[in-house]
């Protein structure tokens, strides 16, 4: 059973997934707000306001470089993946949303127009994130790393 208390009180573990519980919890309220409804599938969906991929990874590499240093070779891991992940997000994943977005449009025009009446259902629009929304997560999960070092672990 130590291996359980050594999961559940890991603080990388917990920088990780509080910044992406965090995150999460804070689009669906950005989402609510700008759009006047409340959708429960932003707590676990991917794209918008902040980013919950980069507050997770951001929180890790910060969190390692806390408590290893920043020239430990955990730290640069970390960090790396970090940036694959941040990079990937602001730049594949968005544009596989906005090429969703415009063949979900194309299906839709092709079934008026044409009467063919496709039925596969809409591609997922909502996949990367704009550099200020992955910046933002950053931010997010960098401050939860800090608050959790120097306050909680």
């Amino acid at each position: 059973m130590d291996w359980l208390i050594d999961l559940v009180t890991n603080p990388f573990l917990i920088a990780g997934i509080s910044s992406w519980l965090l995150a999460q919890v804070a689009k669906a309220i950005v989402y609510a707000i700008v759009n006047k409804k409340f959708d429960i599938h932003r707590l676990h969906g991917d794209g918008g306001m902040p980013s919950g991929h980069s507050a997770t990874v951001a929180a890790l590499a910060m969190m390692c470089a806390l408590r290893l240093g920043f020239g430990s070779p955990v730290f640069a891991l970390a960090f790396i993946l970090a940036t694959v992940v941040c990079h990937d997000a602001m730049n594949v994943r968005y544009e596989a949303g906005k090429q969703a977005a415009l063949l979900n449009d194309f299906v839709e025009w092709f079934n008026d127009t044409m009467k063919v009446g496709f039925t596969e259902k809409k591609l997922k629009e909502f996949l990367g994130h704009t550099p200020l929304q992955v910046v933002v997560g950053i931010l997010l999960g960098v401050a939860n790393a800090l608050l959790l070092h120097f306050f909680v672990f």
